[in-house]
C-alpha cells in the first residue's frame, strides 16, 4: 500500500497534533465505545491513533491496547498516554496475520492514496470472529444540513452525489471487481481545518463493500458517528436513507474461517 497523502507534511507537523489534542472526548466516544466491546484483557489496535486519546480509554478500560500513526508530534504525545502507540510507515501494519480482537479506524480513510487495501490491511490484522470499526465522512451526502465539504455542498452537488451513487450500485452489482473509491483534490486553505486534506470520497456504501469483499459481515452501518438521544438515533438509522446523510460508521464482523 503506498504511502498515506501528504506523509511528509504529516510526519512533523506539531500544529496537526496540537489541534487533536484538543479535540472533544464526545468526538471519539462512540468509536471508543465500539471498540471496547470485548472480552477485558483482549488487544485492541487504533489505527491513526493520533494523540493517544482513544488507546489511553481503552487501556483504562482493562484492554490490551495499541495505536499506530504516521505523523511523529502526534506519537510522541501518544507515548506519553501508552507506550503501546508506535510510528508506522502508512503501508502495512506492524502486527502478524490475526493479531487483534477489534481494530478501528476514526477519520483515517478519507487520508490515504489506497484505502481498498488501507481496509484489507484492517481485515488482516483482525482475528476471525473480531470486529472492525470504521468511521468517515460520507462525501456523497445526499440529505442533511451542515455541509462542511464542497463535495457535500448545495443542491446540484447533492443531486450529482445521488446519481453517482447510483452509478456505483450499478457497477458493484455487474462489475464488482472494478469498484474503487473515488478521490478527490485536497484543499489548501489557512486556517486548515479538518478533512480540507481529505483525498477519498468516503461513502457508507463503498465502506461495507470493501469490508465484504475482505471477508467480513457488516453488523451495523449508520450516519450517525456520535453518540445521540436514543429516538434520534433510531429515526436517522431505521431505513436506507442513513446511506445518503451526515457521516458512515460501520461496525463489522470478521467471518470465521
Amino acid at each position: 500500500m503506498p504511502a498515506m497523502s501528504h506523509l511528509n507534511s504529516v510526519r512533523s507537523d506539531e500544529a496537526y497534533a496540537e489541534i487533536l489534542a484538543n479535540w472533544d472526548a464526545q468526538f471519539y466516544a462512540k468509536f471508543t465505545d465500539a471498540l471496547g466491546l470485548a472480552k477485558t484483557g483482549a488487544r485492541v489496535l487504533d489505527v491513526g491513533c493520533g494523540v493517544g486519546q482513544v488507546v489511553a480509554r481503552l487501556t483504562s478500560a482493562g484492554y490490551e491496547a495499541h495505536g499506530v500513526d504516521v505523523s511523529g508530534p502526534n506519537i510522541d504525545k501518544a507515548r506519553k498516554l501508552s507506550e503501546r502507540c508506535q510510528l508506522y510507515d502508512g503501508r502495512r501494519l506492524p502486527y502478524p496475520d490475526d493479531y487483534f480482537a477489534r481494530v478501528g479506524a476514526l477519520n483515517v480513510l478519507e487520508h490515504v492514496e489506497e484505502p481498498e487495501d488501507f481496509i484489507r490491511e484492517l481485515a488482516r490484522v483482525t482475528e476471525p470472529g473480531g470486529r472492525i470499526v470504521i468511521s468517515s465522512p460520507n462525501f456523497y451526502r445526499v440529505l442533511g444540513f451542515r455541509d462542511y465539504h464542497p463535495r457535500m455542498r448545495g443542491l446540484a452537488t447533492k443531486w450529482q452525489n445521488w446519481k453517482r451513487l447510483r452509478q456505483k450500485r450499478r457497477q458493484m452489482k455487474n462489475d464488482p471487481a472494478s469498484v474503487r473509491f473515488d478521490r478527490m483534490t485536497p484543499i489548501v486553505k489557512e486556517p486548515f481545518t479538518p478533512d480540507d486534506d481529505a483525498i477519498v470520497a468516503t461513502n457508507p456504501l463503498e465502506m461495507k463493500f470493501f469490508l465484504e469483499r475482505n471477508g467480513c459481515l457488516v453488523e451495523t452501518l449508520s450516519c450517525t458517528d456520535r453518540h445521540v438521544a436514543a429516538p434520534l438515533d433510531f429515526l436517522l438509522n431505521a431505513t436506507p436513507l442513513r446511506h445518503l446523510m451526515f457521516n458512515a460508521f460501520v461496525v463489522a464482523r470478521k467471518n470465521r474461517n
